[in-house]
């Protein structure tokens, strides 16, 4: 490894890092300040340069036991949409945990499981009838299906009764999303003498029946199967569409990161759409930073008010 060392420093820039990730196992070099205008992808030209240098410095005998991975940071967005728009080796710090922290994961895993599993059944009448008085009103499916990215940006289908027509416009929501994100919606659709409301209030999509599940957040029931399977938690972020997250600065992707998406969540109890982007996701990092059983708790307690109340739900 000092020789594998001695040729990464002799090929590298003095702005580029070269360190251990791993004392004597692995090594990593940061090559910063790099242009990605090229016709050929950074990621290429750099492992060219890397591999190539360690072929003519050292034997045969040394680089066949290397084995030479690069990962782009911000990952690249046009990687195969099957996979997590997250690269989860450039957050090792995510992934550590005491024993502690493991078992607390597990009861909140296991709270997941008992009350999804409860409000399953119980709620099985209210269900049926939500489901009759959409199909009675409006013509397609009664569960929408949206892409949506859970943690580190595991991709899944996030279940929600529809509220909208079936032949809706999507652009008018990108649209509205790229505006909101960039702090340039709420003033339109304020009152006077009333606050802010970051959210498309007057939608032509939205069916009445639509109106009333969105006002009271009953077309959010049906994300209990997504608890349930794993892909949400009660308590949690809300998870982003696909094309928000292609429009969020570095530091919006910690909401998406740091903890598995929920139901419901500190933003949710929190004035909801009262609350612009960038508060929002300082709601939900500090969410992240701040988890413990007992800050599950309080949403939870926190969130029939919140939905009974109808504050910032449209």
């Amino acid at each position: 490894m000092s020789q594998v060392t001695s040729v990464l420093l002799k090929s590298t820039r003095e702005t580029d890092l070269v360190g251990w990730y791993k004392k004597g196992v692995i090594l990593g070099v940061i090559f910063t300040e790099i242009s990605q205008e090229f016709t050929t992808p950074i990621t290429e030209i750099l492992r060219s340069k890397v591999v190539n240098a360690l072929h003519n410095e050292l034997s045969g005998k040394v680089t066949s036991k290397l084995v030479v991975t690069l990962h782009l940071f911000p990952e690249n967005r046009d990687r195969d949409r099957a996979e997590p728009v997250a690269d989860i080796r450039l957050y090792p710090d995510l992934s550590k945990g005491g024993s502690k922290k493991h078992l607390s994961q597990a009861i909140k895993r296991m709270i997941d499981i008992v009350g999804s599993s409860a409000l399953l059944l119980l709620l099985g009448p209210l269900f049926a009838a939500i489901a009759l008085a959409i199909k009675l009103t409006s013509k397609g499916p009664v569960i929408f299906q949206q892409e949506r990215l859970g943690q580190f940006g595991a991709r899944f289908k996030c279940l929600k009764f529809r509220t909208m027509s079936a032949d809706n416009d999507p652009k008018i929501h990108q649209e509205y999303i790229q505006r909101f994100i960039a702090g340039q919606s709420g003033s339109d659709n304020t009152e006077p003498g009333k606050p802010a409301v970051y959210k498309i209030t007057n939608d032509p999509r939205v069916t009445p029946i639509g109106r009333f599940l969105r006002k009271t957040s009953l077309d959010e029931l049906p994300q209990f199967y997504n608890v349930l399977r794993g892909e949400m938690s009660l308590v949690g972020p809300r998870p982003p569409v696909p094309y928000e997250f292609d429009v969020y600065d570095i530091w919006h992707r910690r909401r998406v990161l740091e903890a598995k998406p929920g139901v419901t969540g500190l933003w949710q109890v929190s004035g909801r759409s009262r609350t612009c982007f960038d508060d929002m996701v300082r709601l939900d990092v500090r969410y992240s930073q701040s988890w413990s059983l007992l800050l599950d708790l309080r949403i939870l307690i926190a969130t029939p008010r919140a939905v009974l109340s109808g504050e910032g739900a449209h």
